[in-house]
């Protein structure tokens, strides 16, 4: 196999790359808004002669190369959140701009960058013979990943796989195209979106004391949230911390996986009420809460966990605490139901899928992490690492344990930040190490579980 061509074909495709990631950038793509994007991605695959692509009833967009049986696949979800306040960007954040170096724009890092070099990456493939046989290439273009990590694949696994006779097992693993800093990413913690709702009784704002105020319930809960997120874990603390989780004291089995991917956390991200005027007692007030779950978390010990905090319980039945669900309709209009739970899940570090791409990235460009010099002081960490933030990897191996791996063009910290940057080597790199993995996959060395930690599912039946 020759590395020097891949890497010369990667390199030649830069112009490309670029143009096709400054037009995914021009077309708004928001969550269950990406009907504009989905045609320029349809557009280019066409034209890099796929050998089929089609669109899912969801909206995800699906481009193939090469027949068989078993199934390698490239995830990228194209749509991103909004600009925010248009006063923090510098430039018009869909016209965007490019130097030398840099492409700026929303979704340039999170996350239309993977799906630039995953499309090129794809297209290396064929045109250097490196699909192995038996094996096709899938490139998927997901929707609605922001509002929702991992409904894209829940539905392509119940509803597109079937229909297309297509068995989950026949996929081999799965490449998310998410930034990585240039590492080799093998999990992250998973996420719950929790609601809480406390009632109340109005009356004229001129004798409070006839209502019972609900906004001032919920301050006391705010506090113990708070306190939640930010406590320690001493012997003497009423509210332990989530930091109790890194220690084998609290979380014997699973401690260690809990310090590789980082202590759990909970804030408060919403606050909603309900009052009859400005001048009576709020009768009712709710809150979101995202949570994040480290390893040994599962949903049930998180909803619990805010059920008995000391006002939680001091207010008894006027509280409710329970897990959003998520039903919000997608570009074509087609509705997936399901829960706001988004399960954690760890690699182990020699699954056959992980050492792949450890073996493609040392053939390409050696043991370290690589990148343009300006994204070098990110890059001072082990190759082999996890996600701070939430990916597809919670359905499709957190879910359904179809294995995956991360790597990706781009920085996290560029993710849902004005001024949105990628670069372009990065195009470049990601393009040239997808091209190579398919041959260097050993699946003989797949084991029957490839999952270090996995979170457990609800009860809810949720497919």
């Amino acid at each position: 196999m020759d590395i020097e061509a891949i890497r010369a074909k990667a390199e030649g495709y830069k112009a490309d790359m670029t143009a096709f990631l400054r037009a995914m950038i021009s077309h708004p793509s928001e969550s269950c808004e990406e009907k504009e994007v989905v045609a320029c991605i349809k557009a280019e695959m066409e034209k890099l002669g796929y050998d089929e692509v089609e669109v899912d009833g969801l909206g995800n967009i699906i481009g193939w190369m090469g027949q068989g049986e078993h199934i390698i696949a490239l995830d990228a979800h194209i749509d991103t959140v909004g600009v925010g306040n248009r006063d923090n960007w510098t430039n018009d954040p869909y016209e965007g701009y490019e130097d030398d170096e840099v492409i700026y724009g929303r979704g340039g890092s999170d996350q239309e960058g993977g799906m630039a070099a995953a499309v090129y990456g794809a297209k290396i493939m064929k045109e250097l013979g490196l699909i192995p046989a038996g094996y096709k290439i899938m490139v998927v273009g997901s929707v609605q990943e922001e509002d929702c990590d991992g409904m894209c694949w829940q539905y392509i696994v119940n509803r597109f796989f079937p229909a297309k006779g297509i068995r989950k097992e026949q996929v081999e693993f799965v490449i998310s195209t998410e930034p990585t800093d240039g590492g080799i990413y093998r999990g992250h913690r998973g996420r719950m979106e929790i609601r809480v709702d406390v009632k109340g009784v109005s009356c004229h704002g001129s004798a409070p004391e006839r209502g019972d105020n609900a906004i001032y319930k919920m301050a006391d809960i705010l506090q113990e949230v708070r306190a939640l997120n930010e406590n320690d874990d001493a012997d003497g603390t009423e509210i332990k911390g989530l930091v109790k989780m890194l220690s084998p004291k609290y979380n014997p089995e699973h401690w260690e996986d809990a310090r590789f991917l980082g202590r759990g956390t909970c804030t408060t991200s919403q606050i909603f009420y309900t009052s009859p005027s400005r001048c009576a007692v709020a009768d009712s007030c709710s809150i979101s809460i995202d949570r994040r779950m480290t390893a040994g978390e599962t949903w049930d010990s998180c909803l619990e966990e805010i059920r008995s905090l000391p006002s939680v319980k001091k207010y008894g039945e006027d509280v409710k605490v329970s897990m959003y669900m998520y039903d919000r309709p997608s570009w074509t209009g087609e509705v997936y139901e399901t829960e706001a739970y988004f399960p954690t899940w760890i690699n182990k570090e020699n699954a056959a899928h992980v050492q792949a791409l450890v073996d493609a990235h040392h053939a390409l460009f050696g043991e370290k992490r690589v990148g343009p010099a300006s994204a070098m002081a990110l890059r001072d960490r082990p190759l082999i690492d996890k996600w701070t933030f939430s990916t597809n990897g919670v359905a499709i191996q957190g879910r359904y344990g179809i294995p995956c791996v991360g790597f990706g063009p781009g920085a996290e910290s560029q993710a849902h930040a004005p001024n949105e940057i990628t670069w372009k080597q990065d195009l470049v790199t990601c393009a040239a190490l997808y091209a190579l993995v398919p041959s260097l996959y050993k699946p003989e060395n797949r084991t029957a579980d490839v999952s270090q930690f996995r979170a457990t599912l609800t009860d809810n039946n949720i497919q």
